[in-house]
């Protein structure tokens, strides 16, 4: 399905019992993530499920945690994680970037997750697609993510939760340096339509 056939909202208390039903569908996502692996509170052996719902809950509720759901119909199939640097200051392989770090970007795009039933068939697409509206919406800004180049490799989908290069770089993204084997720090500034000071203060 291409990704202008999808409907895209974003996440807030509105639409929190669609994002708990996919995640309860899936187990917790990721053995119970519940998608706070990128916040400051993060994820691991000290953390429960019910644990990671409930912050989550609350970043939800207090609009400190942004994503943009896709829907196939009335059913949430997917999201796009993203929110102000300050909101999500936990990455893969921070180390290395913070090596090259200039200045940090306003915005980061962390991650996705798609229903096992809806994988290759445009959710993730989407789902940036979104997340990159919503964003112009709030302000606008420097957009980084961190993707990883598959090329020729087969990477299974379940596990490409920080999307593929091709993706972002067919939306306008472009590559500014490698950060892993594989994975790269990508870039788009988008012209902002609203201050960025509510979103900045939010988070």
């Amino acid at each position: 399905m291409p990704k202008d056939a999808y409907r895209v909202r974003p996440l807030d208390e509105t639409t929190w019992p669609d994002f708990v039903s996919l995640v309860e569908r899936h187990n917790g996502v990721w053995g119970g993530c519940w998608c706070m692996a990128f916040h400051a509170e993060g994820v691991g052996r000290h953390k429960s499920p019910e644990q990671n719902r409930a912050e989550k809950e609350q970043r939800v509720r207090e609009g400190r945690a942004h994503a943009a759901l896709v829907y196939d119909g009335s059913v949430c199939v997917g999201w796009c994680q993203f929110g102000p640097t300050g909101e999500l200051p936990r990455i893969k392989h921070r180390r290395v970037y913070e090596q090259g770090l200039d200045t940090p970007p306003d915005w980061r795009v962390t991650c996705f997750f798609v229903d096992k039933s809806c994988r290759r068939k445009g959710v993730a697409a989407a789902a940036l697609a979104g997340a990159l509206r919503e964003i112009a919406r709030l302000g606008g800004g420097t957009v980084e993510s961190y993707p990883e180049d598959a090329g020729d490799r087969a990477v299974s989908s379940s596990f490409l939760h920080n999307g593929t290069v091709a993706m972002f770089e067919a939306q306008g993204f472009g590559r500014t340096r490698r950060i892993g084997r594989h994975h790269w720090v990508v870039t788009r500034t988008l012209p902002g339509h609203a201050p960025r000071d509510e979103v900045r203060r939010s988070s």
